[in-house]
């Protein structure tokens, strides 16, 4: 386990490289780091970002796929007293740049190849001052001409970045990249999750959320420095950056992969000898379905971003009888609530579990009074793990993280609290069942898509007149996006078209499986606003033969 005075995440990396400097912290294909490799790479992007006067609680955007770089621009934006906001690479310019400017980015991370499609969306992006990409240098020379600026944003290649920072760091007398004054309670991230608005919330998360959170998952995973973690997830998830907070937290090796197939994953289990794999529902169910040896070093899996079916589990239950399933719920607004144990899978594979070590998971009534066992309530999370809410968003902050005042202690101050929004029930043993989900978020390949998001890439097409987003059950995927709309004019609809409008604008996971014409305009309700529920009656053949 990791040192216990590592009260900030990037020094999960430090203390591990003080115990033990030449075990391997880090693999990227054929890049591997040891403890103490990977720190000085923190410590010298630490400084690179200082030398680009980066100031305490500004902003540092990672958008580039798993590499050794992009985990040393996380880590070493929070040692230098910054605020890391990991970009999932599936998405597109657009989605990127209002992320962007969202959160007052200042400094961007990203690959050469990937700011040349990014350039054109980074008008509006006015706090954004500096660029490192990986490859510029070589992508200039190839080209024949310099790195580019962008219009006011200096562009810098990583490697001279890097270089320039170690001749200052060399005639300062090496004074030491982390001398900025940091507390637990400081933010140290801000993970994007889509909002119920349509556009993306950033979850704000201090250095003591990411510290509990690795603490409370390796004590129940019984993670070692022996144990090697397979990074699949995108590091923008919490449930991917896990992996990697997770592995430095207890001195074990993290290995990187963007996988395209589903064998790639089994070979690098087989390859890198990997212990702990981290899954969602849609990859785990074509894991299943491949031969596994029969010898394999995978001690546990661990499921979230949806309920694995059953048969799914048996089969990987069969295929890998060594390896312990730990089914999770997880909320990004607290990290993780539940974990099931391995032990209880006979008894309750249908169960969420148990809180996780260091949390309360409460099932409250509307009024705030606990429900009783077997009655519906809302799930309410409370602890460490609690987030510091969404980025500039009080309404939607106040909505869901709300005061909570506990029975036991006597506090006249209440703490804060998150509201899932979940509809779960508790046995008489404690364990939870979930039941269904209030807001209209659909959940599909393990990502929380909003509705309003695709909607609006679908009006801004021209043609569409009414759209409505609606999750539809499918057996690979948790739920498929079907949309049903109206068109203007009596025009008709060339569906195939539109997905490839679409295209160029929504990551895969977010593009429609099927569009629906409606035979009129779209219900309201009483509200006026489009009846997603009654839509859901109306097409539910057609939402069947969709998803099948």
């Amino acid at each position: 386990m990791g040192c216990a005075t590592s009260y900030l995440v990037h020094d999960f990396i430090f203390s591990s490289a003080e115990r033990t400097p030449a075990a391997e912290a880090l693999v990227d294909g054929a890049r591997r780091l040891t403890y103490a490799q990977l720190a000085s790479l923190t410590q010298r992007t630490c400084a690179a970002l200082r030398a680009r006067g980066a100031r305490r609680g500004e902003r540092v955007a990672v958008y580039m796929e798993k590499n050794i770089e992009h985990v040393a621009a996380l880590f070493g934006a929070a040692a230098a007293g910054m605020v890391f906001v990991p970009v999932n690479p599936l998405l597109k310019p657009e989605q990127v740049a209002y992320i962007l400017r969202d959160c007052d980015v200042r400094v961007l991370v990203t690959s050469a190849d990937r700011l040349r499609q990014l350039a054109p969306s980074l008008g509006g992006c006015d706090s954004l001052h500096t660029v490192l990409a990986l490859g510029a240098a070589r992508a200039a020379a190839a080209s024949g001409a310099g790195v580019a600026d962008i219009g006011q944003i200096k562009v810098l290649d990583w490697e001279a970045a890097l270089a320039q920072a170690d001749a200052a760091e060399a005639n300062a007398g090496g004074a030491g990249a982390r001398a900025r004054r940091i507390t637990d309670s400081d933010v140290a991230a801000i993970l994007y999750t889509s909002g119920s608005t349509g556009q993306p919330k950033g979850v704000v998360l201090s250095h003591r959320n990411l510290v509990a959170g690795a603490a409370s998952v390796a004590s129940y995973l019984g993670n070692t420095a022996e144990d090697r973690i397979l990074a699949v997830l995108p590091l923008s998830f919490d449930y991917g950056l896990s992996q990697l907070t997770t592995a430095f937290l207890s001195g074990a090796c993290a290995v990187l992969i963007n996988h395209l197939l589903p064998r790639d994953v089994l070979t690098a289990v087989i390859a890198e000898r990997i212990t702990g794999l981290a899954g969602v529902p849609p990859l785990w169910i074509q894991l299943a379905a491949l031969d596994w040896p029969t010898v394999c070093t995978l001690r546990y899996l661990t499921n979230s971003g949806g309920a694995m079916p059953r048969a799914t589990l048996d089969q990987l239950r069969a295929r890998l009888p060594a390896a312990k399933p730990y089914l999770m719920y997880g909320l990004t607004e607290a990290f993780r609530s539940t974990f099931l144990p391995p032990s209880e899978l006979d008894r309750r594979p249908d169960s969420m579990g148990k809180a996780i070590p260091n949390a309360e998971v409460l099932v409250l009534r509307p009024d705030g009074s606990e429900c009783a066992p077997g009655e519906p309530g809302e799930l309410v999370h409370r602890g460490p793990l609690v987030s510091l809410g969404y980025w500039n968003d009080a309404a939607r902050t106040a909505e869901r993280f709300k005061p909570y005042r506990s029975p036991l202690t006597g506090l006249m101050l209440p703490e804060m609290a998150v509201w899932s929004g979940d509809t779960v029930r508790r046995d008489e043993d404690g364990f939870l069942y979930f039941i269904s989900r209030a807001d209209e978020m659909i959940k599909t390949s393990g990502y929380r898509v909003s509705p309003g998001e695709v909607e609006a890439v679908l009006y801004a097409q021209g043609e569409v007149a009414e759209a409505a987003a609606l999750g539809v059950p499918h057996p690979v995927l948790g739920q498929a996006i079907v949309v049903v709309v109206s068109v203007r004019d009596g025009r008709v609809l060339d569906e195939a078209r539109l997905l490839a409008a679409l295209k160029p604008h929504l990551p895969n996971y977010m593009l429609p499986h099927k569009i629906i014409l409606a035979d009129s305009s779209l219900p309201r309700n009483a509200n006026g606003k489009i009846d997603r529920k009654l839509l859901s009656t109306q097409y539910l053949a057609s939402f069947t033969a969709a998803a099948a």
